[in-house]
């Protein structure tokens, strides 16, 4: 891998859906990676978040993965793909292929700290990463893990390193941001708290009673992979599941769940859950486990003890381990120093690109979350870039 330049027309953080789908436009208005853009991933190979997904998770359970503007040329499609072959598996394959047709030359691992202004220019802190075991970043788990000082995470074993760009494509996502909700005696369990970033195999919970928290599709497929594995299953989730009687989920369809992200991303609120407006779509699989009575929630509990959760009505349910499939928020820390966020909890955007700072676009964010709407906001974001350089 070449060496970071020193300075570029455009900087795109993150290699996943929304940050490659970026690069392919502007790849075909003729930039050249490393020369006028540079793309920075922190992630220790292709995939995006796909790559650090569970093992069990296939293409045919999870939402649908649209293909990236310009797969065609390579003869690649997930419509197509292997579905019996774990989906991080397929999606890191097939980004990876991407990467080496369009020549995007991916710098990685690479953890950006923070970005702050340098005169006109953005001025980017990052660190090189050595690769570690995908395992032992897991095992860490999202409790127990402290926010550290942009300081303290510097020293000798990561060197500090600057670029300065005109532009800025952020399009980190959202797996880096899980979002556990309070409960009082969360301190007080005994037993393993895990969100959906941490999980790794069902067999993990063989003969234990296990608590799934949300009203999502993770949360669904944690219930039916660990129906027959674990000693006791419950599920609750914090508001009731909108099922809806057809096989996919087209969240480009729910026009209704999009306005509503789209609003919110305009007027700098926090974001909306995609899932709360679009509903849930039975597959032959969840209509099943439906009809069986094992995805019935109930609905959340008031408090958590040493070994269960607690209703107000006295009713409990004995717990080993919490999974806590109740999200993620936007990844953008980094951005602190700029001072993008607003009062009302997010950050302005309109058409991908910050209201309030005009070298500042976020890919992936809001209406454009999904697959398809990434690859549009990739194009829409790359001329506008255009347009202005």
């Amino acid at each position: 891998m070449t060496s970071v330049p020193e300075r570029v027309k455009v900087a795109v953080i993150g290699a996943g859906q929304a940050g490659l789908s970026v690069a392919f436009y502007l790849r075909r208005f003729e930039l050249v990676a490393d020369e006028d853009f540079v793309m920075l991933d922190r992630a220790p190979g292709p995939g995006g978040a796909w790559q650090h997904r569970w093992s069990s998770l296939k293409l045919g359970t999870a939402h649908r993965v649209n293909d990236l503007p310009g797969m065609v040329d390579l003869g690649l499609s997930f419509d197509t793909a292997d579905r019996s072959l774990p989906a991080r598996e397929v999606v890191a394959d097939y980004y990876g292929r991407f990467e080496e047709h369009y020549d995007l030359k991916v710098h990685r691992p690479m953890h950006v700290r923070r970005v702050e202004n340098d005169g006109a220019d953005l001025r980017i802190l990052f660190e090189d990463h050595s690769p570690r075991p995908v395992e032992e970043q897991r095992s860490r788990g999202f409790f127990g893990r402290r926010r550290k000082t942009f300081e303290e995470v510097s020293g000798p074993s990561f060197p500090q390193h600057a670029l300065r760009a005109q532009f800025l494509v952020n399009a980190t996502g959202t797996w880096g941001s899980p979002f556990v909700p309070y409960y009082p005696g969360m301190s007080d369990f005994r037993g393993r708290h895990l969100h959906t970033s941490d999980y790794v195999d069902a067999e993990d919970f063989r003969d234990q009673h296990v608590v799934v928290v949300g009203g999502g599709t993770s949360a669904i497929g944690f219930m039916l992979e660990l129906e027959d594995v674990a000693a006791g299953l419950t599920w609750v989730s914090r508001r009731p599941i909108d099922w809806l009687d057809r096989q996919e989920l087209d969240l480009e369809g729910a026009s209704a769940a999009v306005a509503a992200q789209d609003e919110a991303a305009r007027s700098g609120r926090a974001l909306p859950s995609i899932v709360s407006g679009t509903g849930v779509p039975k597959s032959r699989r969840i209509a099943a486990g439906i009809e069986r009575g094992l995805l019935v929630a109930k609905p959340m509990f008031d408090r958590i003890e040493a070994d269960r959760v607690v209703w107000d009505d006295g009713t409990e349910a004995r717990a080993d381990a919490i999974i806590w499939a109740t999200g993620f928020r936007p990844e953008l820390r980094h951005l602190a120093p700029l001072k993008l966020r607003e009062k009302a909890g997010g950050i302005t955007i309109g058409q991908g690109a910050s209201w309030s700072d005009p070298r500042i676009f976020l890919a992936g964010y809001g209406p454009q979350a999904s697959t398809i709407g990434a690859n549009r906001a990739g194009r829409m974001i790359a001329r506008q870039i255009m347009a202005m350089l």
